[in-house]
């Protein structure tokens, strides 16, 4: 007998609406700032500057993947993807967690390389020009932190924004991001639920006599499910009892996309009857 619960596609529709506009006022902000830092790199003939563009531009990359990541997951599921394309964010996140990664990386060696020679800079422009960036960066951290920061996918752009302002951070930021959508690709538990505690808690519900299969991952951020084998004593009401076990993982770990499979324990092993005594072999 089974019994599940699904998150409305409505209520994912409005999530997704409400990351992608904040998050693409964020990427126009940075585009537009690029555009602008290239030419006056050109025009100052400043390789510094035109080097800051190429992370700028990396950043709007990052923006822009974050968009589509969040539009993307906002379609509903359908034929092969059961679950639409809400793993979509959770890409995103990784491939913000590895550039971050990468750029913590190259800062680290374009410093120690800057130590040991020093180039000329032309100090005015490039001044002028990472106040300009720092102020633009403060305003598409505000747009960004406007989105759902338990998604992922809007945390990684908002790290991405964030460590531009504080670059050695690159590193730390990358950490987490990796760490957590490493997990849900593996279809790794919540961060935070213990499945033996889930276990446990199922067990020790009236008429429940095991637990078993017991599998708990993410579907997305913010988005968890499960899956158990449950075995009731034989005569209880499997309905009643996967309707109770549902509330407790609502109530008690805030999981409702659950799938129960609830059976009636064996009472033994089966008997074999003697033959009776008047019957005749054939």
């Amino acid at each position: 007998m089974l019994g599940g619960k699904t998150t409305p596609v409505s209520h994912t529709h409005a999530h997704g609406d409400a990351d992608a506009g904040p998050l693409g006022t964020a990427l126009a902000l940075v585009v537009a700032f690029m555009a602008a830092e290239v030419a006056l790199g050109v025009v100052a003939h400043s390789l510094a500057l035109l080097s800051d563009a190429a992370h700028m531009l990396v950043d709007a990359v990052a923006l822009a993947l974050s968009v589509w990541a969040a539009r993307l997951a906002q379609r509903p599921p359908g034929g092969r993807m059961t679950f639409g394309f809400r793993r979509a964010e959770i890409l995103s996140a990784q491939i913000n967690g590895l550039t971050l990664l990468l750029l913590g990386l190259a800062i680290v060696v374009e410093g120690a390389r800057r130590l040991v020679s020093p180039p000329h800079v032309h100090g005015t422009i490039v001044v002028a020009t990472a106040v300009a960036g720092a102020a633009v960066n403060v305003v598409a951290l505000s747009q960004v932190a406007r989105a759902n920061r338990t998604s992922l996918n809007v945390e990684g752009s908002y790290r991405h924004l964030l460590t531009d302002a504080v670059a050695a951070s690159m590193l730390a930021a990358a950490w987490p991001l990796l760490r957590r959508s490493s997990g849900i690709l593996l279809e790794a538990a919540p961060e935070g639920v213990k499945p033996s505690e889930i276990a446990g808690a199922l067990r020790a519900q009236a008429g429940v006599t095991d637990v078993h299969d017991l599998h708990v991952w993410e579907i997305s951020s913010g988005f968890p499910a499960l899956s158990a084998h449950v075995l009731v004593e034989p005569g209880d009401d499997c309905h009643r009892i996967r309707r109770e076990l549902e509330q407790i993982l609502r109530d008690r770990f805030a999981i409702t996309h659950t799938t129960l499979q609830v059976d009636h324990a064996r009472r033994g092993l089966l008997t074999i009857e003697p033959l009776r005594s008047g019957r005749r072999d054939r």
